[in-house]
């Protein structure tokens, strides 16, 4: 199964995204976590990239095409893969669909359909632990009262960029440079749409429903 998860920061895609990649035996990928990874071993694109970041630009579409061709060539993509998050402009997924070309193929992308004011709610009301980054809520994942991460022992945070005013211009800026990828995949026929202002669960359901016609027809 190859996949992308696509959907505004709040909408589930990453929760969602760890336990099908679980489910399915595939890597969960997300362009922030092998562009740190890179970042920290040094690699040529990884140096490239720490100049860009240490600067205060953006990292450039090209590298991270180039990491994202670097990771999907690793072995335990063979069977698969899961995109949280990736690709982010219409530009990516040009670029995408170029580099796979006609050694593989996209099965399908799952767009989490999401109201404006619950993504908001979701993402003021989210806490963080500092040094694992386990997160918590304080409306359906509670942070001990302690303010002490029970996994590692970190402090539990309210991160800058989950404040009301942060998140709208997040969600602005998602609406100008991502949204459009909607109307991208399904030209595609590739676009499936799942509600993800249900529960958790329902979701799951649903989405797992959804690799399990994709598998029928593949």
């Amino acid at each position: 199964m190859r996949a992308i998860f696509l959907g505004a920061p709040g909408t589930g895609k990453g929760t969602q995204a760890q336990y099908l990649a679980l489910k399915y035996s595939i890597p969960q990928i997300s362009t922030g976590d092998i562009l740190r990874k890179a970042v920290q071993d040094g690699t040529e694109l990884g140096k490239k990239a720490r100049v860009i970041m240490e600067s205060g630009q953006l990292v450039s579409d090209d590298i991270i095409i180039g990491l994202v061709k670097e990771r999907i060539d690793q072995d335990d993509c063979k069977n698969g893969y899961l995109f949280d998050g990736f690709p982010r402009t219409i530009k990516q997924a040009e670029s995408l669909d170029a580099m796979l070309g006609d050694r593989e193929t996209l099965d399908v992308v799952v767009y989490f359909d999401v109201a404006e004011q619950e993504i908001i709610k979701r993402l003021t009301s989210r806490r963080v632990c500092g040094q694992c980054g386990n997160v918590y809520s304080t409306i359906y994942n509670p942070p001990p009262a302690s303010g002490i991460c029970e996994k590692c022992g970190g402090k539990v945070i309210h991160r800058d960029d989950d404040t009301v005013e942060t998140v709208k211009n997040r969600l602005a800026v998602y609406e100008q440079n991502t949204a459009p990828l909607k109307a991208y995949y399904e030209r595609q026929g590739k676009l499936r749409v799942v509600d993800g202002g249900l529960p958790v669960e329902q979701v799951r359901e649903n989405i797992d429903a959804i690799f399990a016609e994709e598998k029928t027809y593949r």
